[in-house]
Parts: C-alpha cells; sequence; structure tokens
C-alpha cells in the first residue's frame, strides 16, 4: 500500500524514486538537484513514514509537518530559480536540545515542556540559511543527562535494530530515526559520548567536532567545557556536507574558535597510503566484548589494505576519564541547571506556599532523577571544603589525559577503537546501576575531556546488533577523520545495513 503523500501525486515514479528513504543525503542532494523528484516530494514521502513509524520507535517529540512543507516549497523555488546550495531542499530533524523559534524546545524534560523557544540556535539558522527542510525534534536523554535515552520525560526511544534495546543517548532520537530511514541526516551533542555511542548502537555514522567548532549557541547547556553539537547520518559523506553547514565561527559564543572552515568533501577520497594508525592498548581491555575487540581488527586489517601503518600506543591516563568526567560534569550541570527555578520560565509548581516552597518543589517536580542526581553530585564537589578535593583534582587530571593525546598525536595521525564496550544492551539492564550505565562510555569520554574530535563509524554486527569503530584525531582534524572514515566505507557495506523491520 503506498504512502498517502504518494495517493494524490500524478507524477510517475520509477522504482528508485519510491525508495527515497534509503537515499543518503548526498544521493538526495543529487536527485533534488536533476529534479528527479521535487523536495515537497522527499519530504510528504518521510513524514508518511515518520507518522507510519514513530509510535513504535518514539524518536520524535514534535513533527514540524506544516512548517517542513512550507520549507520544501521554498527549496523547490529555490532550485527551480538556480540558487541552490548542497543542502536545499533536504530533509534533516534537529534534537530537541537546539532552540527552535515558535517551536517547543523541551530538553526531553518536564521542565522544558511548555518551552516555545523565541530564536533560533545559531546550528538551526544554519540548516535554514542553507535551504533544509526541518521534519522535526527529536527525543533525547533529559539534558542530555544519560546514556541510553530511558530518562525522558517522554519516554524512551526503541533502537530499530531490536525494539527491547535502548539506541543509545543522549542522541538516541537521532540515532534511531537516521538508522530507521525516517530522516537522512539529524543533529546531535556530545558531552561525554552522546553522538559516538548512539551511533555505535544504532549502526549509523555521528561526528562529534572539536570544541569550538560548532557554535553552542542556542544549544541548552548541560557542561559548558563539554558540550559540542554534530551531525548524525548514514556515512562519512553525508556528515562532511552536514558539518559544511554547522561549522565556523560565532560572536554570540564565547567559546566559539575564530578559524577558516575548509571544505570537508574536498578531501574524503585522498589516499590513505602511509596514514600512521594508533590503537591504544587500554581500548582492548578485558571489559571489552570479544566480538567487538574482532570487528575492530578485521577494520584495522581493511586500513592495511588500503596502505596505512599501524602501531599500538598508550594513554596511560585514560582509566581516569570516567571519575575525572563525573566530577566536572555534574559541577558544571549544577551551575548551568540553576537558572531552571519555576520563576522566569519553564516548569512551576502548583499554589506554593511561598519563595522556597516555589524553587523546592518547582525543581523537584521538573527535574528527572538522573537530572537530580547529577545537581547534587555538582552542588557537593564545588562546595567550600570538597573544591580543592574533587573539582581542582579533576581539572588536573583532564590536563592529564590531554597530554596524553597530543603525545600520542606526534606518533600517529588517527587513534582507532571501539566506540563501546558493548552493544546495544536491553531496557532496564542499567538503569537500576549509574555506574554501570556511566561505564558504557568508558571509550568516549576522554575525547571530550580533552576537546579533540572524534566519530563512530559501523563495522559489523554481534549478536545481530551494529558495532562502532571509534576514530579520533587531532584537534580541527575533521577532514582528516572524515577522509579516513569514507575511504573504509567506499571498500566496505555495513553503513548500507538496515533494520529490516523498517526498510
Amino acid at each position: 500500500m503506498w504512502p498517502e503523500s504518494f495517493a494524490h501525486s500524478t507524477r510517475i515514479f520509477d522504482f528508485g524514486t519510491i525508495f527515497m528513504h534509503d537515499k543518503t543525503i548526498a544521493e538526495l542532494a543529487a536527485g533534488l538537484k536533476n529534479k528527479e523528484f521535487s523536495s515537497l516530494e522527499l519530504t510528504q514521502a518521510l513524514l508518511a513514514r515518520i507518522r507510519q513509524h514513530n509510535p513504535q520507535l518514539n524518536c520524535f517529540i514534535t513533527v514540524t509537518e506544516e512548517q517542513a512543507l512550507e520549507q520544501a516549497r521554498a527549496a523547490d523555488a529555490a532550485i527551480a530559480r538556480g540558487a541552490a546550495g548542497a543542502l536545499t531542499g533536504v530533509p534533516i530533524a534537529q534534537k530537541d536540545i537546539f532552540c527552535t523559534k515558535g517551536v517547543k524546545t523541551s530538553c526531553g524534560s518536564k521542565m522544558l515542556d511548555n518551552f516555545i523557544a523565541p530564536y533560533d540556535a545559531t546550528v538551526v539558522e544554519r540548516f535554514n540559511q542553507a535551504g533544509a527542510v526541518m521534519l522535526g525534534k527529536l527525543n533525547m536523554d533529559e539534558f542530555a543527562m544519560g546514556s541510553s535515552n530511558e530518562t525522558s520525560y517522554y519516554g524512551p526511544v526503541k533502537n530499530p535494530w531490536d525494539t527491547e534495546t535502548v539506541p543509545g543517548g543522549s542522541s538516541g532520537g537521532s540515532a534511531a530515526s537516521v538508522a530507521a530511514r525516517l530522516v537522512p541526516g539529524a543533529t546531535g551533542t556530545d558531552t561525554g559520548g552522546s553522538i559516538r555511542q548512539p551511533a555505535s548502537f544504532c549502526g549509523i555514522t555521528g561526528l562529534k567536532p572539536t570544541y569550538g567548532l560548532v557554535s553552542r549557541w542556542g544549544m541548552i547547556a548541560f557542561a559548558s567545557s563539554l558540550d559540542q553539537g554534530g551531525p548524525m547520518a548514514r556515512t562519512a559523506e553525508d556528515c562532511a556536507l552536514m558539518l559544511q553547514v554547522m561549522a565556523g565561527f560565532d560572536d554570540k559564543d564565547s567559546t566559539s574558535v575564530d578559524r577558516p572552515v575548509p571544505d570537508y568533501s574536498a578531501s574524503l577520497n585522498d589516499s590513505l597510503e602511509g596514514l600512521r594508525i594508533g590503537l591504544p592498548k587500554e581500548f582492548f581491555d578485558e571489559g571489552l566484548d570479544s566480538d567487538i575487540a574482532r570487528l575492530i581488527d578485521d577494520a584495522v586489517a581493511e586500513y592495511r589494505r588500503l596502505g596505512a601503518n599501524v602501531k599500538e600506543i598508550s594513554l596511560p591516563n585514560m582509566k581516569l576519564s570516567v571519575p575525572a568526567y563525573y566530577v566536572v560534569a555534574p559541577a558544571e550541570c549544577s551551575s548551568n541547571l540553576a537558572r531552571y527555578d519555576g520563576v522566569r520560565f519553564g516548569y512551576r509548581c502548583k499554589e506554593p506556599k511561598d519563595l522556597h516552597d516555589l524553587y523546592t518543589r518547582s525543581r523537584g517536580e521538573g527535574f528527572g532523577a538522573e537530572v537530580k542526581r547529577r545537581i547534587l553530585i555538582g552542588t557537593y564537589v564545588l562546595s567550600a571544603g570538597y573544591y580543592d578535593a574533587y573539582y581542582l583534582k579533576a581539572q588536573k587530571v583532564r590536563r592529564l589525559i590531554s597530554e596524553d593525546f597530543k603525545r600520542a598525536f606526534r606518533e600517529v595521525d588517527v587513534i582507532i577503537g571501539p566506540t563501546s564496550p558493548s552493544v546495544a544492551f536491553r531496557f532496564g539492564e542499567k538503569s537500576a546501576d549509574p555506574i554501570a550505565m556511566y561505564l558504557s562510555d568508558i571509550y568516549t569520554i576522554a575525547v571530550n575531556l580533552a576537546g579533540l574530535p572524534g566519530m563512530s563509524v559501523p563495522v559489523g554486527f554481534s549478536k545481530g546488533l551494529p558495532v562502532g569503530m571509534q576514530i579520533i584525531g587531532d584537534y580541527f582534524s575533521e577532514a582528516r577523520l572524515l577522509n579516513v572514515a569514507h575511504r573504509y566505507q567506499q571498500a566496505t557495506d555495513w553503513h548500507r545495513r538496515s533494520p529490516a523491520a523498517f526498510a
């Protein structure tokens, strides 16, 4: 049975056009440019898929259907007059952490369930200027705090490969929507692995850029020195197209880095002959699933065939990344979330007795359990008498971790290892044990503490679920990372696999 959007069309569709949802961003952009289909037709087809599959997956918090159709018509007009850019008419979706003018921005929390942003985040504005079509806002762990998408006020997102398993977090809605072919690309944010880990669990490609490359203005803060927005799509080529739009200096963001933005697509096909790959021995310890270790070995063997040289390296302080992160991040979280007090915006308790009651009940009722846990930890480590013992020491460890990476990049060009120590786990498996949940990000957190770029690409399956490989680069080496990932994807087809139930 055809989707409703096709039923009213008089256009004759060929086989490839009917399955537009299975095309990559690059393929869709080429099809729009060649007028094989219109942005309106593409948008209608994807909206139909969202109506069909989102009730099962819970990827979207808000679907912006009317706005999407209006943007698609405007894109078709731009294409017709020859004023189209690389992403004009291509539909994407935004993680619900990015402010969108006139559209609810909830951050997955009851606290912001009634918040309508009065402005667009810089990332959203840049996609709008590029002519992209926004299909809606994607589900996420509350205030980006979580590794499984189980902490969302709107309920958990399901992994399309197995709906009994988590999609990862906090960008689980973004990863699952791309994997299920509801959208060709989505934005995510990464504070300790929240782009890369869900990309691994859902079998897609996700890139966490260098800290400061993508503007954080209008991106609701969790931990300001760690948060970074980035692209999530099926391929490295698609991530390059999205990053081209997202990257660049923003004078509204004091942490934005003022440097030229290269053409991220220009070097995708460069040879890997002589590339120096480092394998950290700390990534391949007893905590790593043996199937995942084997798949990473297979991927490294493919790089050897492509001309790369491989050597073992050491990141001795990586074992300290999880405890350091869970001091630094909660400390910044407790500061950033102090603004949600029931007074200016967001959730307010009913009939408060006095100001103290207003603050206490608004925050107690508006925040979920994981957010409260991190606020309390952060407040404790910043308190008098504990600041030096915990927060200051964690910042010193952070510097040691950064120095480890600096030494490594004198010897190698990129670092490769697993993205996560396991495949996607079942709902409820780790929610009662916060430490076990936090350890699922053990291979990703150090990258955020150092401010480096990292990405995850699919390299196979274990127990029927996707496995991701992490590629880490030196500061502002996104073009090289995308090249390394793209050449691997040219030689393999893991990124082309899709969940059978959502084909």
